[in-house]
Parts: structure tokens; sequence; C-alpha cells
């Protein structure tokens, strides 16, 4: 069976969606025609929402990597989550009316950008989809209290190899998690900005995750060389992304 949305600019976004909840014939058509209408392209390292700033309209990413972060006065950052291809970027944020975070791209980016009519007008027009967004909406939540525990609970090794396995795992609903390898567009002072720890740190436990045999980390490409061992680790329970919660 294709998958649905294959071959259209909506097809990571539709993939994404209809991990969550099955999405409808009329709601996939709707959700092509939106997008198709929209696209944008961001060049890589560009803030595309700055922290404070109006915003009325919702981002659908279609390809490329973002990051969610907060910084200090004195410049410190700290990174409280990416957003990958498929997913959407602050689904409601427009009923506050403004940024409070910075959303900047990683790599170059292509997303669809959605005024608040058009895309309530789309939650109205079909239930699927609208149910859809909304189990989204309760994954990132339940991503950012699991983001918690990491810098609260769990060490160095243990947190970097939770976030290796999210991340693939979070990419594997949109086909880009296959044989356990993804891009990974992230610099090692970007990871210690998401992890809470020093590049320096940030590059010992790269490189003892890399000498026992359980990761692959070459130029912008990811592999989880031993996933079942990584999880151990990192105590990682995929749950809480709901993965195929299709019922």
């Amino acid at each position: 069976m294709t998958p649905k949305g294959q071959g259209t600019a909506a097809q990571q976004v539709i993939r994404r969606l209809d991990a969550l909840r099955p999405l409808s014939e009329a709601g996939v058509a709707a959700l092509e025609r939106l997008v198709a209408e929209r696209i944008r392209h961001a060049a890589g390292n560009t803030d595309l929402i700055s922290e404070g700033e109006p915003v009325d309209s919702v981002r659908m990413i279609l390809s490329g990597w973002l990051c969610r972060h907060k910084t200090l006065a004195d410049g410190r950052r700290q990174i409280v989550n990416f957003i990958l291809p498929g997913e959407t970027c602050d689904a409601r944020i427009y009923l506050r009316g403004f940024a409070d975070h910075t959303v900047t791209t990683l790599s170059p980016v292509i997303y669809a950008e959605v005024n608040r009519d058009d895309y309530e007008a789309l939650l109205a027009s079909d239930t699927s989809v609208a149910e859809a967004l909304w189990c989204e909406l309760l994954v990132d939540m339940a991503v950012q209290r699991e983001w918690a525990v990491n810098l609260g609970r769990r060490d160095a090794l243990e947190r970097v190899a939770h976030l290796f396995c999210e991340l693939v795992e979070r990419l594997r609903p949109v086909g880009l998690a296959e044989a356990n390898s993804c891009d990974f567009p992230v610099t090692q002072m970007e990871l210690a900005d998401a992890t809470g720890l020093s590049a320096v740190h940030v590059n010992r436990t790269l490189q003892e995750l890399r000498g026992s045999g359980l990761i692959s980390l070459s130029g912008r490409t990811l592999t989880l060389s031993n996933p079942e061992a990584l999880e151990h680790i990192a105590f990682f329970n995929r749950n809480y992304l709901h993965p195929d919660r299709r019922d």
C-alpha cells in the first residue's frame, strides 16, 4: 500500500500525523492543499521565531532540523527541544500572540506557514486531522517531561544515549531512520546546549559511546550500532512517544 501523501510536499507531515491517528482521505487532501500553497524556505542558522516577537501563524516542517531554545542575558543557551521533519512548530502559540522562546534552524529548512484562520479552518473541517494534531501536542508535552528527567536525573552518558534513542524513534514514522541511522545536523556545542553539559564533556561522552560500539557518528550521519544496549544504558522507554498510536 502506498503511504498516504507519498510524493507530495506534505508527505512528511501526513506520515507523522497518520502514525498518531489514521487520517481520512479528505483530511489528507486538505493537508496537501494547505501545504502546497504556503511553502517557505529558510537557510541554516536562521531564527525562524524570536523570543518576544508577535506570532500569528503555525509552521509545519517539511524538511530540515530546528531547535527551540532560551538564552540568558549573559549568552548561555539551553536547547529545550529539537524540531524534526514532519513535526508542527508551535501549533497554538498564536493564542498567546507572542513567542516565549526562540526557534532556530540547524540546517536549511522547508516549511509551510499557515495563518491562524486557515489552521483553525483545517481543524474544524476534519476530525481525524484535529485529533492527530492534538495527539502531536500531547507527545510534545511528554517529550518535554522526558527532557526534564534527562537534565535532572540522568548522568552524562545516559543523557546523550537517551537523546540519540529518542531522535531516531521520532524520525521513524516519517521514514528518515532507516537501519537505525539518520541525518544528524547537530554540532557538539548544540548537543552540549541540549544536554546541559560542557562541549568537552560531550566530546568525552561521544568517545565513550563510540569506543563501546554503541554508536557511529560520521559527518552528518548518526547510527545506533547497538540500539538495544543503548536503550538499556539510557533507561529508554519509547512509550512516551506513543509510537503508532492509531487506535
